[in-house]
This record gives C-alpha cells, structure tokens and sequence, in this order.
C-alpha cells in the first residue's frame, strides 16, 4: 500500500469499511422499501455475517495493528450488528431504544476525529439511528424510510472510503486557504 494516502489507507481499515458499507447499503435499502419485497429483516444475514463478524474480525485485527482509532470503531460496530441480526425485538420501543444506543456509538465515532470520510459516515449512520429510533418509537413507516436513506448515504460513502484507498482516488476535501477569496472594502 502506498504511504502517500491518506489516514485510514491500511488494508484493515479497507476491509472494515467495505464490510461496513456493505452492511450499511443493505441496512439503509432494506427499511427504504425501494426494492420490491425486500425489508430491514432481509439484511439480518448480511448484518452478521458482513457487518457483524467480518467486522468485529477487521476490527480485532486493527487493534493488533496498532489502530486504536480503527479498532474501536469496526470491534465494537461489529459486536452491535450481530446483536442486531441475532436477536429478536418483542416491541418498537425495545427496537427504538437499542437503536438509541447504537447511535450513541456513531455519535462517539463521529466526534472522535479521523479523516473526513470516515467522520461523514458516521456522522450519516447516526442520523440514520436516530431517525430510525424515533421511528420506532412512533411507529411511523415514513420516518423510517428517511432513516433508511441516511443509512444508503452512509454504506455509499464508507464504500467510496475502501475504494479511494485501493485506487488512489481523492479521500479528503480541498480546503481553501484563509483569507482567499474574500476581498476587502474600505
């Protein structure tokens, strides 16, 4: 891997975020109900399996790696999708409230730093969560769906975060220099 690209280039944290992308685009199109037939519950399989073990693995490995950042993240993601996938809801407020909870750690991850990307799609995936838990809670369909396209946005983003590190594509936003730009009147 070349060391000319940006934070988060390692292939642990490609792989992580793959799986996480992956899992997220099949989350998020799931309670879309773009798809003919297809729901939140057809992504269980994906959440863990992908999302879950491969995840948690990518995870573990990060931390052994020396990538406390990235170990964090895709370790404990992991851990919370194959709970998600394994584990019967008896209500929407026992959904709602692990939904919640789940949030709180993309709320962590989101103001933790990092490279731009990967704050974006944690940044997306708790708005998704909170959407989702609201939803939930209210039992309103609409809602969820809205959720379900912030977590579309976040799986789209975590992918193009794994795919600009394999292809040197841009990972980071130009940022204008101080001042630029601006002119000054008298």
């Amino acid at each position: 891997m070349d060391k000319d690209v940006s934070a988060g280039s390692g292939i642990t944290t490609v792989v992580g975020r793959l799986a996480l992308g992956i899992t997220l685009l099949a989350f998020g199109l799931g309670h879309t109900a773009v798809i003919d037939g297809v729901s939140a519950a057809d992504a269980a399989s994906i959440a863990q399996y992908v999302g879950g073990i491969a995840l948690f693995v990518a995870g573990l490995v990060a931390l052994r790696e020396g990538d406390a950042a990235g170990g964090t993240a895709f370790s404990v993601l992991g851990a919370l999708w194959f709970t998600w996938a394994v584990t019967e809801v008896a209500s929407g407020n026992e959904a709602g409230l692990f939904l919640l909870l789940f949030a709180l750690v993309a709320l962590s991850l989101t103001v933790a730093g990092g490279d731009q990307l990967g704050q974006g799609v944690y940044g997306l995936f708790f708005v998704s969560l909170v959407l989702l838990a609201i939803a939930a809670f209210a039992e309103n369909g609409g809602l969820a769906k809205v959720g379900g396209w912030f977590a579309v946005a976040a799986g789209a983003v975590a992918w193009y975060a794994a795919t600009a590190a394999l292809a040197h594509w841009p990972t980071a936003l130009p940022r204008r220099a101080a001042g630029r730009g601006v002119t000054a009147t008298g």
